[in-house]
């Protein structure tokens, strides 16, 4: 008999979005049971890294306006971003940054007071609101704090979910593993978020936490939900080497600079109007190409690499600003930035792609939302500019916990709960991988995943190479690694390790044969045997929909409402 609990909703993933959707239904009703469920302790989830700062426009009067905030984010999409959502990000944020400040938000100050913005790439003014360079920290315990306020708000801590129970029409619970003691429980619900961040650990050289696999996505797929747009994946350029870590944008935001191995800025040659400050898409490909051709490092550990130089900055404002870089420097490759260049190189950062929602964040499944960057809402398009990715928690984590709470209080007729799916989710994680046998060490086929992606799908991308990648990716898959050699009850992270493979596999596919059909270059997708951009063939979104044989593939359009896409240029 399968353990069952019950609430009215469900949030899975406990970073800024889950905690913002949280709060924002817990104020529109304190009748409704609230769930959030995280396979981490809730300061654990992955936003607490987010470093640089929030976008946002706070002061009109300042030259600056939200039309322009809401172009440079068209245009940094390379024009594949939905225009409606991206002007809803734009108008909701600033006020997003005001309710933060009255929660206890510690933003950095100017000198008279007001909240500080510096500058971040793709920006046609400064816009990141930041906190030094801890802005996700410092957010999500200004979240944290706040969630203790609500008495229908509660924690489920470190429960693994592993499938989405619906009728297929509607949403009905999802099934989980309380970690502690392993127990397998079915969780009965009226509506669920989906924000379990994104899936960048299917590469091995990644800023994310190693928890940031992609479960949610995966539960989402299997469940009957595309995936739109994984193809677009952000590397950003600056991770440390050797242990990729990030290096935030607001490092270059205060002046720093990139060199190559003759001493020279080189990003006058790619962007002369932004420099350093270019979009990420555009600052990651110059920098492989200054080293595909000779110009850049070679690091101790093999691979070639740049220097981020912030010398001329000066020791008070690194340490003032930069804290937390000059610690992650000093720690990860014993380099004191204020009086020695940093080794970076791009790096797995963020996937533009994620589960398919509309304009509000619902999904195609009726009683599900998702916010963050699970969701693909399409604002970001082929690339995302940096310090829109939290504003973009922030604001949907309010819209979905709003509309979830409409939903269950418009009343939800009863349906016989398909208790036949739970036994079958039963079977798939229990006989499929718990007590599954083979002789193929899963850990080593995880790193020979994540090591394709990087080797085959990275800044730069041809057929070849996708094409490799996604057969040497099937005959991993097909090998005998689904098998659990602890048999522990309590805290099994070998089961859920082996769980997360799974997912990564599924997740990983799709990218690999989004790339593979999208034959142009746009944003973030580099190919160079299509090196240009192709309106009239690919001006369109990529759906993947499950299937056990391979994915489905569909297409869907590009919401454009101001801004006819033109070359993108700076």
């Amino acid at each position: 008999m399968v353990n069952s609990i019950e609430y009215d909703l469900i949030i899975v993933g406990s970073g800024l979005a889950g905690l913002r959707a949280a709060i924002a239904a817990a104020k529109k009703s304190s009748k409704i049971k609230i769930a959030v469920i995280s396979k981490v302790q809730v300061m654990r989830s992955h936003s607490v890294s987010a470093e640089g700062g929030t976008a946002a426009v706070l002061f009109e009067d300042e030259v600056d306006t939200i039309e322009s905030h809401i172009y440079d984010t068209i245009k940094g999409s390379d024009f594949l971003a939905d225009q409606d959502v991206a002007e809803r990000l734009c108008t909701e944020i600033p006020k997003e940054i005001l309710q933060l400040e009255h929660w206890g938000m510690p933003w950095s100050r100017r000198k008279d007071g007001r909240v500080d913005q510096r500058n971040f790439g793709g920006y046609s003014f400064p816009r990141a609101t930041y906190a030094a360079d801890k802005v996700g920290f410092f957010e999500m315990q200004t979240l944290y704090d706040t969630c203790q306020k609500f008495d229908n708000i509660e924690f489920l801590n470190e429960w693994y979910a592993t499938s989405i129970i619906h009728d297929g029409q509607r949403f009905l619970g999802i099934t989980a593993i309380e970690l502690s003691n392993g127990t397998f429980y079915t969780i009965k619900a009226k509506a669920m978020i989906i924000s379990t961040g994104g899936a960048g650990r299917i590469y091995s050289y990644s800023t994310y936490a190693l928890s940031s696999t992609p479960d949610g996505l995966d539960m989402a797929y299997r469940a009957g939900m595309a995936l739109k747009d994984m193809e677009f994946v952000q590397f950003h350029p600056t991770g440390i080497l050797p242990s990729g870590i990030l290096i935030t944008e607001g490092a270059r935001g205060e002046g720093g600079y990139l060199l190559n191995k003759d001493g020279e800025r080189f990003m006058k040659r790619y962007a002369a109007g932004k420099m350093e400050l270019a979009p990420r898409d555009i600052v990651s490909r110059a920098m492989m190409t200054e080293m595909n051709e000779g110009r850049g490092f070679h690091h101790e550990t093999g691979v070639d690499c740049l220097k981020l130089d912030l010398r001329h900055i000066g020791d008070e404002v690194i340490k003032e600003k930069l804290g937390g870089i000059r610690e992650i420097s000093l720690k990860f490759s014993g380099i004191d930035p204020a009086t020695e260049p940093i080794d970076v190189r791009p790096v797995c950062h963020y996937m533009m792609g994620g589960i398919h929602t509309n304009i509000d964040g619902a999904t195609e499944l009726q009683g599900v939302w998702a916010a963050g960057e699970a969701a693909c809402n399409s604002v970001h398009g082929s690339n995302r500019l940096g310090a829109n990715s939290t504003s973009e928690c922030i604001v949907w984590g309010r819209i979905t916990g709003e509309l979830a709470v409409d939903y269950i209080q418009r009343g939800i007729p009863s349906t016989p709960f398909p208790l036949h799916l739970v036994d079958a989710e039963e079977k798939r994680i229990y006989d499929g991988i718990f007590r599954g046998r083979g002789d193929v060490n899963p850990y080593e086929i995880r790193q020979e995943l994540t090591d394709t992606m990087n080797d085959k799908a990275y800044v730069y991308r041809n057929e070849t190479d996708l094409t490799a990648g996604l057969k040497k990716l099937r005959e991993l898959r097909d090998k005998m690694w689904k098998h659990v050699d602890d048999k522990a009850k309590e805290y099994n992270t070998n089961f859920t390790n082996v769980m997360e493979i799974d997912s990564m596999f599924r997740v990983a596919e799709v990218v690999l044969i989004g790339a593979i059909n999208r034959r142009e270059s746009r944003g973030s997708h580099a190919r160079t045997d299509y090196p240009t951009r192709d309106d009239v063939n690919f001006l369109h979104h990529t759906l993947a929909y499950y299937d056990p044989k391979e994915p489905i593939m569909r297409k869907h359009p590009v919401t454009i409402t101001k801004y006819k896409p033109v070359e993108r240029k700076y």
